[in-house]
């Protein structure tokens, strides 16, 4: 009885070990040996810098690129694998390392970080998940040393490539060009612009989702799950680079002095980035009013499940529009892909949206009254808070102590899930052995 009383649940120990992870990346940020002015770095700024690598979010209320040091940037790029992997992940490595096996305790934990509906091959996920992982990292990597090697010496190139490549990879956003510059530098820039838009692609649409696209040659076919993460994503993306082209071709700050090439690229980036990837090659702040609304919808769907983004993924996107569909048309089931989706996914899926939408409209109205900024300002750094994306109009850098907070909680909340949080403060319980009479009520 004691041993049952004191257990916790997966979810609760998710939020526990990301919340330790936090706090012991926020110590180690407060070494002297962190920062080039020799000087601890203040609890709070340490705390949201840990968060936001942690939570692979990319919000910086210092210059991560001079404000830090070697030793501070190892610290954080450490965050942000283990906080884009998951520290699950990251347990059973060593696990699988020292040839330890795994328990089904562990084996819950796994299924709830990965948010998988059975434990079934759930380690051979995992070893998958850090083998795709130490692929494309290390692939990019070598690309972008090799770009960046015309630029500057080597070692540095060397550097830059492997710290670039494992954020941008897990969707975090992180630079260290300094002076809040992220990849503007690099704008027309080919290579740069493939290579990061493969990383946070490849990030986003989740390890499910590669395994099978890795595999698609040995079966020839796609799970419902794979479809429906690319097919979402392939139209976001379109849509998002169409909307933003449009609104920003004659800005004078943004598209309009770049050549055909550089509008394209640009107009591509700044339609994927947002979806949890959170480095830019275009100035978020001098875009219009209405790509800027537009990129806090984008935020707000954000990646697929099982990878590194957040937001409240592109199958829960997916099935909100086809429930709505579905209904239009008059038809009582949703079918995707010839599939029918169970009712118990939607209503998952609803729960979901709600809740994304509660925390980011009463966390927009909290901080519209305790911060100097508009609206939409405020709007579009919670929504890039919940949704881990990382992009910011310039707000983040003038938050107050009680704003800085507000926007940790905030980031930790969209990377565990809503859901998570909600079953570790109160654990779901078993399904009611009993229903109710059927009411009816007029809608709409």
């Amino acid at each position: 009885m004691r041993d049952k009383k004191f257990s916790l649940s997966p979810p609760q120990i998710l939020v526990l070990g990301f919340a330790l992870i936090i706090m012991l990346g926020a110590l180690l940020l407060m070494l002297p040996i962190s920062s080039t002015s020799g000087e601890p770095m203040p609890f709070i700024d340490a705390l949201f810098t840990a968060t936001s690598a942690t939570c692979v979010t990319g919000l910086f209320v210092v210059d991560t690129g001079t404000y830090f040091t070697t030793f501070g940037h190892i610290v954080i790029i450490l965050l942000i694998q283990i906080g884009g992997l998951g520290f699950m992940t990251m347990a059973t490595l060593f696990s699988l390392v020292l040839k330890r096996k795994i328990s089904l305790k562990d084996r819950l934990l796994l299924q709830e970080a990965m948010n998988q509906s059975s434990m079934e091959g759930i380690v051979r996920l995992i070893q998958k998940v850090l083998k795709y992982s130490l692929v494309i990292e290390s692939s990019a990597a070598v690309l972008l040393t090799l770009r960046w090697a015309f630029d500057m010496p080597f070692g540095r190139a060397l550097y830059y490539g492997i710290w670039h490549a494992v954020s941008l990879f897990n969707n975090a956003g992180f630079d260290l060009f300094g002076e809040y510059r992220s990849l503007t530098m690099h704008v027309n820039d080919p290579v740069i612009n493939l290579v990061a838009i493969f990383l946070i692609v490849s990030g986003g649409l989740g390890f499910i989702v590669l395994s099978d696209l890795v595999e698609f040659r040995k079966h020839r076919r796609l799970s419902l799950h794979s479809k429906v993460v690319l097919s979402m994503t392939a139209a976001l993306i379109g849509i998002g680079a169409l909307v933003i082209f449009i609104f920003e071709f004659t800005n004078s700050r943004t598209l309009e002095p770049l050549s055909w090439s550089g509008k394209l690229w640009a107009s591509v980036f700044q339609s994927i980035t947002p979806r949890s990837g959170g480095a830019v090659t275009l100035d978020t702040g001098a875009l219009r009013q209405a790509t800027q609304f537009f990129m806090i919808l984008l935020m707000f769907v954000g990646a697929s499940p099982g990878s590194t983004g957040g937001g409240i993924k592109t199958t829960t996107f997916t099935i909100l529009v086809g429930a709505v569909v579905s209904m239009v048309r008059g038809r009582t089931d949703l079918v995707l892909f010839r599939y029918r989706i169970a009712q118990e996914r939607i209503f998952k899926a609803l729960t979901i949206t709600m809740m994304a939408l509660f925390l980011i409209v009463a966390v927009a109205m909290v901080l519209s009254t305790t911060e100097d900024a508009s609206f939409l300002a405020i709007l579009f750094e919670t929504t890039s808070a919940f949704g881990t994306v990382g992009l910011s109009m310039g707000l983040t850098g003038d938050l107050t102590t009680f704003g800085k907070i507000v926007i940790s909680l905030t980031m930790f909340a969209g990377r565990l899930g809503p859901l998570t949080l909600a079953y570790a403060i109160g654990p779901k319980k078993g399904k009611e052995l009993y229903r109710h009479p059927e009411g009816k009520m007029i809608i709409g």
